[in-house]
């Protein structure tokens, strides 16, 4: 029996990460990263079907990736595979200043991933295509699929949800506030962080930052506000869910957990309230363990907890 086209398509990279055991010895442990592959696993999660648009080094790194999407049932059938590029490694180092991160990334497989690497059938079987702002900096070869992506998908009628994550290691902020201007303008859902959308926009104030976002073009905004909850707005309605209290132990990844959470209730019916709810759920959820895949709850989890008085 043939398999459908995923719900959700997330476009991005993604990388394989070394976390420092012990601050000052040599021992790391292997672990996964990448924004947009976290909230893709977020949503398979939560019960969407969900696929992975992107590419990966013909090496054990990339193997290691491929085989994390296939147990989370994240679709890879759109994952490239790269021979003459690698998967791009990160490591987290620890010390008296907090986490230290160092990236490998430059030329990476998912960087050269260009717009006729693209399944355009499968963008237009989907009901929603996700990116992030790191998905347009981390390569001008990358930058231009993503915005043939977008292009694409919106012919065909599919959403666009975007999460600004902006990472000024990766480009200038003029840059960053160019290029992330011109994608929320085809944006149908944005998804940002309050640390992000403050710098991209110069506003420090709610009300103002939605009123920027739904300007531009978007007609959902979740403003991602950490243990506080989200600010939910649209054109005609706007509105703080507030979030869980939990004892939290590491929020690393939070965020895109909130996002996937947030996609895949959209897409089972949900009016951004409901989702954002639920997701606030499960963005909690994720920072009672350690890393950002393995804490991420599946949707029973979430309904358990949502359930609780």
């Amino acid at each position: 029996m043939t398999q459908t086209a995923p719900q959700i398509l997330a476009y991005g990279e993604a990388m394989v990460e070394f976390n420092q055991a012990t601050p000052g010895q040599p021992q790391y442990l292997q672990g996964f990263g990448g924004d947009t592959s976290n909230f893709a696993i977020a949503a398979a999660r939560q019960g969407a079907h969900t696929g992975f648009v992107s590419a990966v080094g013909d090496d054990q790194f990339g193997r290691l990736l491929l085989d994390l999407w296939t147990r989370e049932g994240v679709d890879t059938a759109n994952v490239r595979v790269n021979a003459d590029a690698p998967t791009g490694v990160y490591f987290v180092s620890h010390g008296p200043s907090g986490h230290a991160f160092d990236y490998l990334r430059k030329g990476s497989a998912a960087s050269r991933y260009a717009p006729g690497d693209l399944p355009c059938e499968a963008l237009a079987a989907a009901r929603v295509l996700h990116l992030s702002g790191i998905s347009v900096a981390i390569g001008d070869v990358a930058c231009d699929a993503a915005f043939a992506a977008i292009e694409h998908a919106r012919a065909s009628g599919v959403q666009v949800s975007f999460d600004t994550n902006l990472r000024l290691k990766l480009w200038p902020l003029a840059r960053a506030r160019a290029v992330m201007t011109e994608v929320l303008r085809a944006t149908d859902i944005c998804l940002p962080s309050w640390d992000d959308v403050a710098v991209l926009t110069g506003l420090d104030d709610r009300d103002a930052i939605v009123d920027r976002l739904l300007s531009l073009g978007s007609r959902v905004v979740a403003l991602k506000l950490g243990k506080e909850g989200a600010y939910v707005a649209t054109p005609d309605e706007r509105r703080l869910v507030p979030g869980r209290v939990v004892a939290a132990v590491d929020a690393t990844g939070a965020g895109d957990c909130f996002g996937g959470a947030f996609i895949a209730r959209i897409v089972a019916g949900d009016d951004p309230f409901a989702a954002a709810r639920y997701a606030n759920a499960a963005a909690a959820l994720s920072t009672l363990g350690y890393g950002a895949v393995a804490p991420i709850p599946r949707r029973e989890d979430v309904e358990r907890t949502l359930a609780e008085v």
